[in-house]
Order: C-alpha cells, then structure tokens, then sequence
C-alpha cells in the first residue's frame, strides 16, 4: 500500500488538511460548494444548528444541520484550478487515513452541489434561470493533467464541439463531462433547466469578453449560441463546473453545478441586484441534496 508523502499531500500542524484548513470529522457527506466566501454565511444563516466554521485565504467552510441533515458549506473561490485544490482535499479528508497517509479501505462518497452565477448564451435562458449543468464544457484543461480522463468524458460531444465550433484557440482541447444522472434527478427534478455549460479558464477573453485586448476568435460566442447535438444547445457560461464534474467522477463522489443566470449574453443584459434569485436557488439545493 502506498504511503502519500507530505509534499504530495500537506497537512497542517493541527491535523488539518493544508488549503482548507479542515479535519477529516468537520466534512459531511452532504457539501454546497459556492464561490465567494461571504455567500458561505447565507447557506448557514439557514442552518439548525452549527458545529464548526473555519477560514483559510477564500476557503470558507461552516458544517452544522439543516433539516436533520448534515451540511457542509465551503467556498471555492474562482477557476478551475481553485477546484483542483478543493475536491483533491476534500476527497483526501473522506478517504485518506492522515495518520498513515495510506487510503482507506471502505470509500466514503460525499455528494456535492455547486451554487453558482452565470451568463445565459441562449434567447429563452433570460436572466432568474436557473440552470444545472447537465453536461460540463471544461475550456481549462484541468482534467488533462490525470490520468484516464476518458473514462468520464463524452467523446462524440466533444468530435462534434471541435467541428462545429471550427475550434481555433491553439494549445487547449474543450473536454465535456456529463453530470451525475442520480444528482442531476435529485437536485434539478423538472423545475430547474437541464443544461450544458461551459466552464471557461477566464472571465474576459475566455468568455468572449472584449475591453482592450483582442480575443482570438471574435466569432466564438456566436458559434456557441448556434451549436446543436443531440437536441442539446448550449446554455450558458461560468468558471467551475467542468473541473468540479471530472473530477468528481474520477474520484468516485457525486457532483452538480447549479447555476442562477444574472446576465444575458445575447441581450447583453444584466443583473447585479440578484440576492433574492440566488436565495431562492439556495432554499431548492437545501431542501433537496
């Protein structure tokens, strides 16, 4: 049995692993994952009772109960790469004996649900949709650095997105990983949308955004909105849930991404005032992980 060594895997002084600052008995099955640290406090503001909180850089995580159940809340911060870290620990506090540094023998799967905003890339996908990410688009590249990718991904989406998409940005390949059916049933059920979404590696020029610098294919997001396979259209944009997705199904856990779209990409509108529509999608995540 391989013994993981302490670069591979840092663990803090008190017991916790390296990033999130967490202990193995402060993870439940059950995690909402969000981006931005303070939206960590609106999931527990709804919470029974709490039993821990913790802080570490934009890695934010409360566990306490809600409704008899125990969650876990943590932000992620934003990108891909932020999830490469926080699945890698979050699956090494399930399944990885810290006193050892040996994996355990009996796996335990948590399931996670990512809460997100986005941009919709569709006319009828206006801003207040909510969308779950039935299939994940990774423009990141995070899952090409492990090994057996294939195994998770949709090979004849990914031929077709190449085709139609007349690929052109050199050095990058879009992966696409297809949701967890028992969670996509469980999470989405027939109220919130069944998507395909994009995880781009930016928030400007990876998403077709233009200030002063020039994107490589001023015709992309155009070509997005015009994609079609397999009565699938592409839905919107957002930053994690291809990276979050693969690796999830890699390791063995169940994983979403639901996202609520704050702004239109083909109306070019937007909605910064979208508390209210990102409560509502929390109380559905709640109630039903």
């Amino acid at each position: 049995m391989r013994t993981i060594p302490p670069s591979e895997m840092p663990v803090n002084a008190d017991g916790s692993v390296f990033h999130l600052h967490l202990k193995p008995e402060q993870l439940a099955d059950r995690v909402v994952m969000v981006g931005d640290p303070e939206r960590v406090n609106a999931i527990a503001a709804y919470f029974d009772t709490q039993e821990c909180e913790v802080s570490s850089r934009e890695f934010h995580t409360v566990t306490g109960t809600y409704r008899g159940k125990r969650l876990t809340a943590l932000s992620h911060g934003i990108g891909g790469d932020n999830i490469d870290i926080v699945m890698n620990e979050l699956d090494a506090l399930a399944n990885i004996d810290f006193g050892t540094r040996t994996v355990k023998s009996d796996f335990r799967q948590l399931s996670i649900v990512r809460i997100g905003t986005s941009g919709g890339l569709q006319p009828e996908v206006s801003v207040g949709t909510y969308v779950a990410a039935g299939h994940a688009i990774g423009f990141d590249g995070v899952l090409y650095f492990y090994k057996d990718t294939e195994r998770v991904r949709d090979a004849a989406f990914e031929a077709e997105l190449l085709r139609q998409l007349d690929w052109q940005i050199k050095g990058l390949t879009p992966y696409v990983i297809p949701a967890d059916p028992s969670m996509l049933a469980q999470i989405a059920r027939t109220d919130i949308l069944h998507g395909v979404t994009i995880a781009a590696n930016g928030f400007y020029g990876a998403q077709g955004r233009q200030l002063r610098l020039p994107v490589a294919d001023p015709s992309l997001n155009s070509k997005i909105t015009a994609f079609r396979y397999d009565s699938r259209r592409i839905t919107n944009f957002e930053m994690e849930s291809a990276a979050l997705a693969g690796l999830s199904a890699l390791t063995g856990h169940r994983a979403l991404t639901v996202c609520c779209i704050i702004a239109g990409r083909t109306d070019k509108s937007m909605n910064t005032d979208y508390k209210s529509l990102m409560n509502g999608l929390i109380e559905k995540v709640l109630d039903r992980i």
